[in-house]
């Protein structure tokens, strides 16, 4: 499979991808994964602003198997020119091959096109080096600034239930023109 060609269409999510979303995010092994619910819920009230990476002639549509990658966001309520990025998956079989970044841009020009949209936000964990990869390369092809601090500490993650967590660093991105730029 070769993520820049026509073996991948990358597209809103419906709401039986729910399913695929759970299984992807937790094949990846560091992404929190929440509810098999949790998912079916998103893919039914945030479709518009989130998308799934779907194999081209695979298997019928909906299917379980025909999903390689996701990426999930909202736009913040108080800030509704900002798109908040949620989670990024990649399935196994389809990394390497820059579909992560792919996702990202149109999900971008997705929610762009729907209503203005300037900035992009995320949270990371500091030893995450791929999202942080990700984020920046999109910043850059955006011609973007990228401004990071605390949103989250350690302390406040960390659980009795869940162990220690990282911090979660935010990486606020823009302002985004709608085009992107030719670097």
């Amino acid at each position: 499979m070769n993520a820049d060609d026509e073996s991948v269409r990358i597209e809103q999510p419906i709401i039986e991808d729910g399913v695929a979303l759970h299984r992807l995010a937790a094949a990846t092994k560091v992404l929190d994964v929440n509810s098999r619910y949790y998912y079916l819920m998103w893919c039914r009230d945030f479709a518009a602003s989130s998308v799934v990476a779907r194999r081209a002639g695979g298997p019928p549509e909906g299917s379980d198997d025909d999903v390689v990658g996701f990426v999930t966001g909202y736009r913040r309520p108080d800030e509704p020119t900002t798109l908040v990025v949620w989670q990024v998956a990649v399935a196994e079989s389809a990394r390497g091959q820059g579909l992560a970044g792919r996702m990202l841009d149109a999900l971008f020009d997705q929610v762009a096109a729907q209503a203005p949209a300037d900035h992009l936000e995320t949270t990371i964990t500091p030893d995450n080096e791929a999202s942080i990869a990700l984020f920046a390369g999109f910043a850059k092809r955006r011609d973007a600034d990228v401004a990071t601090s605390e949103l989250f500490s350690g302390a406040q993650l960390s659980g009795a239930d869940d162990g220690d967590h990282e911090p979660e660093i935010k990486h606020r991105i823009g302002p985004i023109a709608t085009q992107r730029s030719a670097r």
